[in-house]
């Protein structure tokens, strides 16, 4: 039997009429309880924003894009493509011409950005669940054509079912001095809307995605290109394929994986979690100070108690355990109770979004969560470290009251 322990649970759940330090005691399990729980709830919803954002960005995002690490362009030959193509891992190579232009469309003008992307870009189906209007064609008919997003189609005002009226798309050329016509001072040429996608506010009111050929036309940029986007293969992660691709290409190019395409975005998403993890570790902190409190104050009613056990033989490691294992106790049950309810409110939530964003135009309808084991587990530790941190200096002012009560 384990004999600390059974006395501090003879202290816990002791049947005597209730008095200030039980009440200080529950209070104390209480904080801890709240504190886990919103741990476990606040943690749980920055990894569920993460992973939105995760699965947005890797829509739109290719795995791996390569730059050129100084200026807008580089020149995309074909020996450069073959033997990226043939590094370890990677599936597809996507050329993209990607920049700025003036769009007209029925009277009606603004500025976007084109993005020009090779025929294989379809065929990685990063766009199928996207969707919303027309086809997820670039051409028909072997004519060119315009995957648009929907905010520029609602600034706009295009039509998808009008074969007639097609978008007129401008980019500046590079105007020789002392020239005074207008028509010279941009490349135009003219291409139909085939289908609309939706991903995300930021993308839906910016993006054009046109043929990679329409591209080069329009702005003139023959064999250079603003990107290469790289699709990998099952089973590889751009992790373990980008320092092949480094080492391949040199420091003439910049290689980004998707999260490092956002890597400002995600950095602040890890400080934020970090804050909050800090703020709510304060909250079990706070409530581990009733804890020391209590256990002072247990200390001193237990004065008969302890000096019975020091008569029978009992040791400064004795006491220091019993108290110890009374505030632990306090901690554990606290800790499992915020566990519990903290993991049933993430799971109810992930599940079932059972609290509404309350707004049409989210990406989603409920507020995010998502569950990690590892928060869980270090939310635990902390949780009972803490109480056990709080709970030494009682049980060590305790061991060392070695008066003989009376009798």
């Amino acid at each position: 039997m384990n004999l600390p322990l059974f006395i501090a649970r003879k202290y816990f759940v002791s049947k005597k009429k209730k008095n200030f330090i039980n009440i200080i005691s529950i209070i104390s399990m209480v904080g801890v309880a709240v504190g886990t729980m919103a741990l476990i709830i606040g943690l749980s919803f920055f990894n569920g924003l993460e992973d939105i954002l995760r699965n947005l960005y890797g829509t739109f995002d290719s795995q791996i894009k390569v730059e050129a690490s100084k200026g807008k362009s580089f020149v995309a030959n074909k020996s450069l493509i073959d033997s990226i193509a043939a590094v370890p891992g990677v599936s597809t190579v996507s050329e993209v011409i990607e920049d700025f232009v003036l769009i007209s469309y029925n009277d009606t003008d603004m500025v976007a950005k084109i993005k020009g992307v090779s025929d294989n870009f379809i065929s990685n189906h990063r766009f199928d669940e996207h969707l919303v209007q027309g086809e997820l064609l670039l051409k028909k008919d072997n004519a060119p054509r315009a995957i648009i997003g929907r905010g520029i189609q609602y600034a706009l005002s295009i039509s998808a079912n009008n074969d007639f009226l097609a978008l007129q798309l401008h980019y500046p050329k590079n105007v020789n001095p002392g020239s005074l016509s207008p028509s010279s001072y941009f490349n135009k040429q003219s291409i139909m809307p085939g289908g609309f996608f939706a991903i995300e506010k930021q993308y839906d009111e910016t993006y054009i995605f046109v043929p990679l050929d329409f591209a080069v036309a329009l702005t003139e940029f023959g064999n250079k290109r603003t990107s290469l986007e790289l699709q990998l293969k099952e089973g590889f992660t751009p992790e373990t394929v980008k320092p092949a691709l480094q080492k391949l290409l040199g420091n003439q190019f910049k290689i980004q994986t998707s999260e490092e395409q956002h890597s400002d975005l995600f950095k602040i998403l890890k400080w934020e979690k970090f804050f909050v993890f800090l703020t709510f570790s304060f909250i079990v902190a706070i409530a581990s100070f009733n804890i020391f409190f209590s256990l002072s104050m247990l200390a001193l009613e237990k004065k008969r108690d302890v000096a019975i056990l020091y008569a029978l033989g009992a040791t400064d490691k004795l006491i220091r355990r019993i108290f110890v294992s009374e505030g632990a106790l306090i901690g554990l049950i606290g800790a499992s109770i915020g566990l519990v309810l903290g993991l049933t409110l993430s799971y109810l939530q992930q599940q079932f979004g059972v609290v509404s964003l309350g707004m049409q135009s989210s990406i989603v309808d409920a507020y995010p969560v998502l569950i990690d084991p590892l928060d869980v587990a270090v939310t635990a530790v902390l949780s009972i470290l803490v109480t056990l941190l709080a709970s030494y200096r009682p049980a060590y002012l305790a061991s060392k009251s070695k008066f003989i009560a009376d009798l």
